[in-house]
Formats: C-alpha cells, sequence, structure tokens
C-alpha cells in the first residue's frame, strides 16, 4: 500500500535556474543533486518535509520519453503565515495572485520563473 507522497517531479527548462526559485525565494534546501549520463535531476524541499520536488530538465525527457506528459503538477503548499509568506515573495518579486477566501482557508497562488502556478493556504497552528 502506498503510504505517503515521496517525491513530486517538475520538468523545468532552465533547471539551474528553477534551483536558485526554490531555493533563494521559497527558502526550500537541495536535498540531492545527481547527473547520470544525459539525465540531471535536482531535488529540493522545505527543512524536514517529508515529500520533496525533483527538478527535471524538460527536453531531455521529452528526448527519452516523448509520450510522457510533462505538464506542471498542481501543487498546494501550506503556511502557518499566509500574510507574512506573501509579503516576503512580493518583496522578492514572485508573481502572486490575491489572496482569496475559500471554505477550507485563506489562499493565493504564486508562479515560478517559468510561469508554472502553484497554490499555498493558511493551516491553523496546531495546540
Amino acid at each position: 500500500m502506498i503510504n505517503r507522497i515521496g517525491q513530486v517531479m517538475l520538468y523545468v527548462s532552465n533547471q539551474d535556474e528553477a534551483r536558485e526559485f526554490w531555493t533563494e525565494k521559497l527558502g526550500f534546501e537541495v536535498i540531492s543533486e545527481e547527473t547520470n549520463g544525459p539525465m540531471r535531476w535536482i531535488e529540493v524541499a522545505p527543512k524536514g518535509a517529508a515529500t520533496s520536488i525533483v527538478l527535471h530538465n524538460k527536453e531531455a525527457v521529452a528526448q527519452m520519453n516523448p509520450e510522457m506528459n510533462l505538464g506542471t503538477p498542481s501543487l498546494m503548499y501550506f503556511t502557518e503565515n499566509l500574510d507574512q509568506l506573501y509579503r516576503d515573495l512580493t518583496k522578492k518579486n514572485v508573481t502572486v495572485g490575491d489572496i482569496v477566501e475559500l471554505p477550507a482557508g485563506r489562499v493565493f497562488n504564486f508562479a515560478d520563473d517559468e510561469d508554472n502556478y502553484f497554490a499555498v493556504m493558511e493551516t491553523r497552528k496546531k495546540k
């Protein structure tokens, strides 16, 4: 049985710029960086996270597997301080959407440097 999500594959045009975006603007850490023949991958994640993002070169993957769906996954991140994160990303010139109220909580979206969009939802601190 599957018991958790381990990695999410994100196919990007420029792995170095993508690594910089996720580490410098979102505060993720590089977990590993590997090269095996023509394939290179960079694994990033928030500190202590159980799930990571693996940045793959979109062009290289398409050459190896032309039938593969290389679209951006729809990812929802969680934060305990949505307003602070929104301010931080805005100061770092990250494209952000408006903060909206949903039945499940407040949320906004943001884009990486390749215009892939992701969402962030505020979670309540557990007491």
